[in-house]
Formats: C-alpha cells, structure tokens, sequence
C-alpha cells in the first residue's frame, strides 16, 4: 500500500490519559480483556474483503500484538445505517453488557453536525464514561472522502468538554486525498466506507495513537472526574421498549417472537402489521421520544402515522418503503423532543396498504428517554 498519512496528525484531542495508561500498564502484566467498538457500518467492517481486514479488528490485534500476556475479548458493535441516537439506547445490551474495559465509539459520519446529534453523542459518551466499569475510552472521527463533511466540529466539543482522547481521519487520509496524492477509489468505492486498504488506514492513524500513549504509560496521571453536561443531556437514559420489556395496547399488530442472533440482526424484538387501520398504543414517560421500523427494499410495503398525546396535526408519517437498493434499513424518526416531562401516548396505525404488499410493516422499538441536568 505505501501510503503516508501523516498519522501524527490524527491525535486530535490528547484529553485525560488515565484510564488509558491504567488500561495498559494492566494489560502488559497479564489479564483478561474486553475491547468494544460501537458505530455504524464503517465499526461493521462494511466493504472490507474479510472481518479480520476491518479497522476495529486492526485495533484490537494491536492489542493482541503488543499485550501477549493477555487474554483480550472483541466484541464488534457497528450497526451500518445507524446514528449516537440509536447507539445511546442500545449501548447497555450490546457493550456494556460484556464489562468493556475500552471502547472506541465512531459516529462522525452517521450523525449530522448539529446540536440535536451533539446532544445524542453526549449521552452515549456520558453512559459509556460513567459506567461502573470506568472504561478507557477513545473517540474514532471518520469523514466523507468526497465532500470533507462529518459531525466532528461537535463531536470533538464533547470529547474535549470529557477530556477523551480522539483521533481523527481529516488530517490525515482526508487530507491526503483532497491533496490528490490519495486516489479516493484506492481506499473507497463510495467516499465513505473504505475498503480493505481504507481500513488499514484508518488503523494505522488509531495504532499511531496507542502507540504514543503506550510510550507514556509509566507516567501518572490523575483520573478526570465527571463535569456536568454541555448540552440539555435528554439522551444519556435513553432506553429501546421493545416486546421483550413492554406490553403495549396491540389492535392489528402482532409481536415477533424470533430470537435475535447477533448484533447486526436488528429487525427482531417488534411489532408487526400488514392491515390497513391497525393500530399500537404505547404508554410512556419522558421529554424525547423516537421510533424504530424497517424500510424495505422489497415494495411496496404498508405505510404509518405516528401521533404523540393525540396531536394529528403533529403526524409523523413512518413510509416504510426504501428507495435505495443497497438492503432493508433500520430507521429511525424523532417524535419530540425536549417536549414537557410526564406520561404520554404514543400511537402508531397503519394508514396506508397495498393489495400487493410485498412485506408487513415492522415496527422494531419506541426509544425513549428523559432531560437530565445532572448526573
């Protein structure tokens, strides 16, 4: 490959290194480990040629590589198509749950660069940091080839307000393909998921990183405690209802009770419908609320309205019919948000089908979650 990327220009935010030096220094001397990595598609591995070619897998062999005393866990949590809003509510299942004692969390291409995703991403870092299990913690920024546009700007706000370590590929393979000495079709087939060769990059720019750091391990450092939110923090006990943990009023819409396999296997756990007036009512305390369903590439498919309290004029139309081709997507729309606290109704009915349906409409999960001014 051959490529220079400048890699000492990735260490974006150096933060607080002492749960990242701990980390180490207890690695070197021998242990059993988790590494977890959340994001989406990129996290996945999505286009890399095999699993053990993806970015995170990369990281975790560096791991392996200069750790050999111990015994280290991956555990894989990308989720293509999918923003920190989702990532805040499924967290606890799909990383926490396995006791991480480092987590890397990528969002920068998923989420837009506004406050209401700088808001979302707080939460998630907020969860993750906070948790009982103090784990290191290292922020991953990916970025559009094509166009140089990610959520960075307020991502790097939060890493820097917690002190987190982050890396990023602006400038480094960003910068060596708008510099025209990167050919984007080297790395990536789409100015976004990198390929085999991409994702070697984007490894490279993070082991650079470990690399420093695992220079610095010997030399103390005091622990950062936990600041008070920079946002409004509505998102930080963000929590996914599903069939598993709710009983909603159900007229029409029926549970699915197939397991769900892996991480990546999202359209389980929820509701489905395929007649026109069916309806799901939910009863449900907090100041944000979203839902969770599948758009399909195989239409046409049944068509909702969601209404919170009553509130037709407010209707959130859920179409769950996919104009791309790439495979069905797990979508999720906001319903309010930094709406008054207390109990309210959700409702979702089903307000369009077709003879010709090609699939039921699927309802994966109502997410919902509360403003918390302090921890």
């Amino acid at each position: 490959m051959g490529y220079d990327v400048h890699t000492e220009k990735g260490f974006v935010n150096r933060g607080n290194l002492h749960r990242m030096k701990k980390l180490m220094r207890l690695a070197r001397q021998g242990d059993r480990m988790t590494l977890a990595f959340l994001g989406g598609s990129i996290t996945q591995g999505s286009v890399s040629s095999q699993y053990t070619n993806c970015y995170a897998y990369l990281v975790y062999d560096w791991f392996v590589r200069r750790f050999p005393k111990t015994a280290f866990t991956y555990v894989n949590a990308g989720v293509g198509g999918t923003t920190s809003q989702f990532g805040v509510s499924r967290v606890e299942e799909d990383v926490l749950a396995f006791k991480p004692d480092f987590v890397i969390i990528e969002f920068s291409v998923n989420d837009d660069n506004t406050d209401f995703y700088q808001e979302t991403y707080e939460g998630l870092v907020r969860k993750v940091y906070g948790n009982q299990f103090a784990p290191a913690v290292l922020l991953v920024h990916n970025i559009f080839y094509d166009s140089g546009v990610s959520a960075e700007e307020k991502h790097r706000e939060i890493g820097a307000h917690y002190q987190l370590p982050s890396v990023s590929m602006k400038p480094t393979v960003y910068a060596q393909v708008a510099s025209g000495l990167i050919q984007n079709q080297e790395i990536t087939p789409d100015d976004l998921h990198p390929n085999s060769d991409g994702h070697a990059l984007l490894a490279e720019v993070i082991t650079d990183c470990l690399d420093r750091i695992y220079g610095q391990m010997d030399e103390e450092e005091e622990p950062f405690a936990m600041p008070e939110p920079l946002t409004g923090n509505a998102y930080e006990c963000a929590v996914r209802l599903q069939n598993h943990n709710c009983v909603p009023v159900c007229e029409g819409f029926s549970a699915d009770a197939t397991p769900k396999k892996y991480v990546n296997d999202m359209f389980r756990g929820g509701w489905t419908a395929a007649e026109e007036g069916a309806k799901i009512a939910f009863e449900v305390e907090g100041t944000e609320i979203a839902v969770q369903y599948r758009k399909s590439v195989n239409r046409p498919v049944p068509v909702a309205a969601a209404v919170v309290d009553g509130n037709e004029e407010h209707a959130v139309i859920l179409d769950a019919n996919f104009e791309e081709d790439w495979g069905d997507s797990l979508h999720i729309d906001t319903l309010a948000h930094h709406m008054p606290a207390g109990r309210h109704k959700v409702e979702i009915r089903l307000t369009q089908t077709h003879e010709n349906d090609a699939a039921p409409f699927y309802l994966v999960s109502v997410i919902v979650s509360a403003q918390q001014r302090e921890k």
